[in-house]
């Protein structure tokens, strides 16, 4: 199976609350994988050959065996920060959605020199697209319009 390791594994919780445990949780791979690199932990094997039983780094491993000792399970649970806050607060963001409500037909463009203009905040247009996706509106191409389209020509496809 392994040798001695340098650093053992702490195993303060019984391998079937371990198991169990990962039955509960499968939905979620991240945690999932970090369970059985774990439980193979638990059953002798060196970081070298549970990681890459479960596909990861060495030092992943360690990483991951040193968040067990220190918290247990909620070690292994992934922490992302917040991010970077935005730079219109919410009521400006409300602001812009009874801005863009006046009219339908909004660019990207626009919508980009409208928040520098009213709020003084330069976004690139990936960003503007993010934001207008966050503020639950839609974006797309404008539908091309024939210049050559006469101006009643639904009534003249009706007529023939």
């Amino acid at each position: 199976m392994a040798r001695k390791q340098i650093i053992q594994i702490n195993k303060s919780v019984p391998v079937e609350e371990l198991e169990r445990r990962i039955k509960s949780i499968e939905r979620d791979v991240r945690v999932l994988k970090r369970l059985y690199f774990i439980l193979y932990r638990y059953r002798g094997y060196s970081v070298s050959e549970a990681t890459k039983m479960v596909g990861v780094t060495k030092m992943v491993g360690y990483y991951w065996q040193d968040a067990w000792n220190k918290k247990g399970f909620e070690g292994l649970i992934p922490n992302f920060g917040g991010g970077r806050p935005s730079k219109l607060t919410e009521s400006q963001k409300e602001y812009l959605v009874k801005l863009l409500s006046k009219r339908n037909d909004w660019t990207t463009l626009e919508i980009q020199e409208l928040i520098k203009e009213k709020f003084g905040v330069d976004y690139n247009i990936k960003h503007v697209r993010k934001l207008l996706k966050n503020l639950g509106m839609h974006y797309s191409k404008p539908y091309q319009h024939d210049y050559h389209r006469p101006n009643n020509a639904e009534e003249d496809l009706k007529k023939n």
